[in-house]
């Protein structure tokens, strides 16, 4: 079991019924899914009760911080993943991030938030 540090980043729900949740982001690694038991798959930031159409692929995707800088890797899901509404990121290559990104996997809104 990871444990975390001191949240540095958080990403919120925008749109849906879930609008307003917040995951906050310990680690310089976070991975963005779905929830799998079986899988032993347990992202840190755990779309499942927020994607009722199973949008989000289990990997979806993964958010790191190398010294100073964030970004965000589509892990090859199937929905895709887009930063600011452009296009589709391509699997395994890092996009950077800035405080105010919108991040979009499946269906879901998020929105980036680096913490002062």
């Amino acid at each position: 079991m990871k444990n975390p540090g001191k949240p540095h980043a958080r990403l919120v729900i925008e749109k849906g019924r879930s609008s307003g949740k917040q995951f906050m982001l310990c680690d310089v690694e976070s991975h963005i899914g779905r929830w799998d038991a079986d899988g032993g798959i347990f992202p840190d930031v755990d779309l499942d009760t927020d994607d009722p159409e199973a949008k989000v692929s289990r990997r979806h995707a993964r958010i790191t911080l190398t010294n100073g800088q964030y970004f965000v890797e589509d892990l090859g899901s199937t929905n895709g993943t887009f930063i600011n509404r452009g296009k589709r990121l391509t699997p395994g290559q890092r996009q950077a991030l800035c405080d105010g990104d919108e991040i979009i996997v499946g269906k879901t809104f998020l929105r980036f938030h680096i913490l002062k």
